[in-house]
């Protein structure tokens, strides 16, 4: 594997990085406080070619390599996890599409959330289910032409805006796996607010209430497919994410070298101090370390190699307990400020926190990669 960036990614990563420089960054305290991104910026994504990076050229998207995409998701992580968050499930939801989708469903739904007309969410989690997708209780009665879905899917990441759901149940007792659109009759959201971190992902409470969708909106039926589509999309999301934390990281390192080069303390420059520099020291390494781990996930779903599903768990686990400690060091060494609202690292170390939780917790990873290691 060459470590190196191709120029065409160093390129790419630069756009990204100006992106978020003028969109996001100035802009992240607010989306923070208001629990919302603004429907500019998520047209300005679009029109970027962001939200149809995993999407096919031929159904309107504008696919990039998946060493770029880690790069888009640490770049908006960088800036905003509220806004790495929308690319996470609307990219989940598409990927669902273009690898496991008809032809139909591809036509009907690709092109217009590449450009941003529709937005995909990933809808799994519910009260009694989260890490545990067996144990959905969301319901699907069969008809003659579709199915009659009945349930609550709770903590759904832009549940409030979403247009396209990812949705899983039960019918007769085996998982499956539907596309269910907003405009479906017995479809309801209610918007959930209020949470530690990543308060602009604009989480909702999505209800089906005798919700029918046509046949045709299955992706994997009763007995086929479920785990292959589960693996594989989860797969994504739990890269994206690993990518993000890697973002919260820089961004923590950034805040914390430019405040200790102009903060003093007992006539020094905190940047002086020897217990800061061993801080510093550590959140470097950490990042390079997660951001090496990430990339080899990238390069690994590149040429498809079966390795990728636990390489990216690995990542994803490293970069969510690297950004953990990062966020916590970046507000110790901000000290009073780093508790207060005019400095960000108090939102990087909400936000991290809620990285070990998203597309499988903590322990999930180790317990994952602890069997793995036995069966090599």
């Amino acid at each position: 594997m060459d470590m190196d960036l191709t120029p065409q990614q160093k390129d790419a990563r630069a756009a990204y990085h100006a992106f978020v420089d003028q969109h996001i960054v100035p802009h992240a305290d607010r989306f923070d406080l208001e629990e919302r991104i603004p429907t500019e910026l998520i047209s300005a994504m679009a029109k970027e070619g962001y939200l149809g990076a995993v999407v096919p050229e031929a159904f309107g998207g504008s696919p990039i390599d998946m060493i770029s995409y880690g790069l888009l998701a640490e770049e908006l992580g960088r800036g905003s996890s509220s806004v790495n968050a929308l690319l996470t499930v609307h990219s989940m939801c598409s990927f669902a599409i273009a690898r496991w989708g008809t032809t139909e469903q591809k036509e009907r739904w690709l092109s217009r959330m590449a450009q941003g007309q529709m937005i995909g969410a990933f809808a799994l989690t519910e009260v009694h289910a989260g890490s545990d997708a067996k144990s959905v209780e969301t319901e699907a009665v069969p008809t003659a032409d579709g199915y009659v879905l009945n349930g609550r899917k709770r903590w759904i990441t832009f549940g409030q805006i979403a247009n396209l759901f990812l949705v899983f149940g039960k019918c007769e007792g085996q998982l499956m796996i539907f596309f269910v659109e907003r405009s479906n009759p017995g479809v309801s959201v209610v918007p959930i607010s209020g949470m530690l971190g990543s308060r602009a992902s604009m989480l909702g409470e999505v209800r089906l209430e005798n919700c029918h969708i046509a046949k045709e909106d299955v992706i994997a039926r009763a007995g086929f497919g479920f785990a292959s589509v589960l693996a594989s999309v989860l797969d994504i999301g739990r890269y994206t994410v690993a990518c993000n934390c890697v973002g919260i990281g820089q961004a923590c390192l950034d805040a914390s070298l430019a405040y200790t080069s102009t903060r003093k303390q007992f006539g020094v420059l905190l940047k002086e101090h020897q217990l800061i520099q061993q801080m510093i020291a550590n959140m470097l390494t950490n990042l390079n370390a997660a951001r090496l781990l990430t990339q080899r996930a990238g390069y690994l779903k590149e040429i498809n190699d079966p390795r990728m599903i636990m390489e990216t768990m690995i990542a994803k686990y490293f970069a969510s307990t690297m950004a953990n400690k990062a966020a916590n060091d970046a507000v110790q060494i901000h000290g009073a400020n780093g508790v207060s609202s005019d400095y960000p690292v108090q939102r990087f170390l909400r936000d991290a926190r809620i990285q070990e939780i998203i597309e499988g917790s903590s322990q999930i990873q180790q317990m994952t990669i602890a069997k793995y290691s036995y069966q090599q």
